[in-house]
């Protein structure tokens, strides 16, 4: 659960990035969170991961009151998300097996724990086959799998994205939508803060605008657009978790 209760971030120089913002979103929950460039986006990631704290009011993740969090609790708020970045922040001279597993060593997995648990995690994201790859050996969509499997690797119960789709084409935004959609639909709550407003339309899922700092508009997308019909490009999700066990966690 992630709730903001009239919540406001001025910075030091001035500028007011959030103003009087109230939002509840509940645990399963895909989320959309849309705006132009300064709207104030950024910032409501940051409060969320608590990079930054509000001015006034309150920040609540997963039962933590942030503003009271300690310096070492933050870790473990972060343990419970998994970020996903636009520009992908892959580690060049490492295979996309040790990037996913990076993200395990860090918080100390066993070596056996690492061994099981990363090719399970690239199965669902569809890069079985690109174990020994390296980042530039990947296409952009490629990367922003491992990304996402990176990401997925610890079992969060919330997914941060921050606009995924910016350095790929449209095509294989569909494919990245859909994939954190399916990710989704097995219970784990997923933010993805987007300024792609026809891909938002593909999906039917809540959307929160955030305008000057407010928020302005909190709906369900119409889902008026049809998706990509390009076979090679749009994949069907069934077929990128063919995986999954039932009951079994992500």
């Amino acid at each position: 659960m992630i709730e903001f209760k009239g919540v406001h971030k001025a910075y030091d120089n001035g500028i007011k990035a959030l103003k009087d913002v109230s939002i509840l979103i509940n645990k399963g929950e895909f989320v959309f969170i849309v705006g132009a460039s300064g709207a104030g986006k950024s910032t409501f990631l940051k409060l969320m991961m608590r990079e930054e704290v509000p001015s006034a009011g309150e920040v609540i993740v997963n039962g933590y009151k942030l503003s009271k969090l300690k310096r070492r609790e933050i870790p473990y708020l972060r343990r419970s998300m998994g970020i996903v970045f636009q520009d992908f922040r892959l580690i060049n001279n490492m295979t996309v097996f040790d990037n996913v597993a990076f993200a395990m060593r860090v918080i100390g997995k066993s070596g056996s724990d690492i061994r099981k648990r990363v090719p399970y995690i690239l199965g669902l994201v569809g890069l079985q086959n690109k174990v020994r790859s390296f980042p530039k050996e990947l296409s952009g969509g490629e990367q922003q799998r491992v990304g996402l499997a990176r990401a997925l690797v610890n079992n969060p119960s919330i997914i941060i994205a921050d606009e995924p789709t910016g350095n790929i084409d449209p095509e294989l935004s569909y494919e990245i939508v859909e994939l954190l959609t399916e990710i989704n639909r097995r219970g784990t709550t997923v933010i993805m803060v987007t300024h792609e407003h026809d891909l938002v339309r593909l999906f039917h899922h809540r959307v929160i605008e955030i305008r000057e700092g407010c928020v302005v508009s909190d709906r369900l997308s119409d889902r008026k657009v049809k998706k990509p019909t390009r076979e090679a490009d749009a994949v069907d999700a069934a077929g990128i978790f063919p995986t999954f066990r039932e009951g079994g966690s992500i």
